[in-house]
C-alpha cells in the first residue's frame, strides 16, 4: 500500500503538479482545495481550516505520511488580508492540525511552499510579519488592509511562513517528522498569470531578470518537493531551498 499524502492547493499550479508527481510514484493523495479536490475547504477562514483538518483525519484514519502545504494567493489578490489568511494562517493551521497524524506516519515528512520573494526586502521588524508570527490573524489583517499593499501582503506572508518552518524544526524533529520548504521564483501558474495581468504587479513580474532566461514550470518545483519528501533526503531538515532560475543569487550574491 502506498504512502498517504495531503496536498493543499492540489487543484492547480504547483500543487497539481506535485499531486501528479507523487501519484505516479504510488502515493495516495488527499487534496485540499476550494474545488476539484477530495476535501473542499476555504483556507481563508478558521472554519474552513477546521473542516480541512477534520476531513483529512477522517479520510486517513489519523495516520498520515506526507504533507505538502502549497495553497496560496498571489500579490494581485484583494483585499490583501486574504493573502495573509490563506498563505500564512491557512498553511500553519493545517500543518499544526495534521502534525499528530504525521507523527504516526511512515518516515513522515512535510514540505511547505514559500517564495524567493520573501527575502527581497527587510521584514524582520514589520508589524505585519510580527503579528503573523504571534498568530494574531485579526491584527495582521487589519495592518495589511490599512496599508492596502497586496505585494507586501504576499512577501510578508511568505517571509513569516519560512520563519515558521524554521521555528518548528526542533519540535518536529523531536517528534520524528521532517519539515522543509521550497522557495520558488516565477513559475507559470494561475497565480503568476494573475500577478502578470494585474496593473500593480504586472510590470515588476515581467521585468524580473531570471539568470537562466525563462520562467519555471510547475513540474520542476514538484520534482524538488518529491525529493525532499523522500528517503534520499532523510538528513535534510529545517531547510529552505531556493528554486528560481538563479533570481535570488542575482539579487543577493553575497548572502546565502
Amino acid at each position: 500500500m502506498g504512502l498517504t499524502t495531503v496536498i493543499t492547493g492540489s487543484a492547480s499550479g504547483i500543487g497539481a503538479a506535485t499531486r501528479k508527481r507523487l501519484e505516479d510514484e504510488g502515493h495516495e493523495v488527499i487534496g485540499i482545495d476550494i474545488r476539484s479536490a477530495e476535501v473542499i475547504a476555504d483556507l481563508s477562514t478558521q472554519e474552513g481550516r477546521g473542516t480541512a483538518v477534520r476531513s483529512v483525519l477522517e479520510k486517513c484514519g489519523g495516520h498520515l505520511d506526507r504533507l505538502v502545504a502549497s495553497a496560496g494567493l498571489g500579490a494581485h489578490t484583494r483585499p490583501p488580508s486574504l493573502i495573509a489568511s490563506v498563505n500564512y494562517f491557512g498553511a500553519v493551521e493545517v500543518m499544526d492540525g495534521l502534525f499528530p497524524a504525521l507523527q504516526k506516519g511512515t518516515d513522515p515528512a512535510a514540505v511547505v511552499v514559500c517564495s524567493n520573494s520573501a527575502q527581497m526586502m527587510p521584514m524582520d521588524d514589520l508589524p505585519y510579519v510580527l503579528a503573523m508570527l504571534e498568530h494574531k490573524e485579526k491584527e495582521a489583517c487589519r495592518i495589511i488592509d490599512e496599508a492596502d499593499d497586496p505585494p507586501l501582503a504576499y512577501l510578508g506572508s511568505k517571509n513569516a511562513l519560512g520563519k515558521t518552518v524554521r521555528r518548528r524544526s526542533a519540535r518536529w524533529a523531536e517528534a520524528g517528522v521532517r519539515i522543509n520548504a521550497v522557495a520558488p521564483g516565477p513559475v507559470m501558474t494561475p497565480l503568476l498569470q494573475g500577478d502578470m495581468d494585474d496593473p500593480l504587479t504586472g510590470d515588476a513580474v515581467r521585468e524580473l531578470k531570471v539568470p537562466l532566461g525563462r520562467i519555471g514550470e510547475p513540474h520542476e518545483i514538484a520534482e524538488l518537493i518529491a525529493f525532499l519528501l523522500g528517503p534520499l533526503a532523510s538528513w535534510i531538515h529545517g531547510s529552505i531551498y531556493f528554486i528560481d532560475g538563479g533570481v535570488d543569487a542575482g539579487i543577493r550574491p553575497e548572502q546565502y
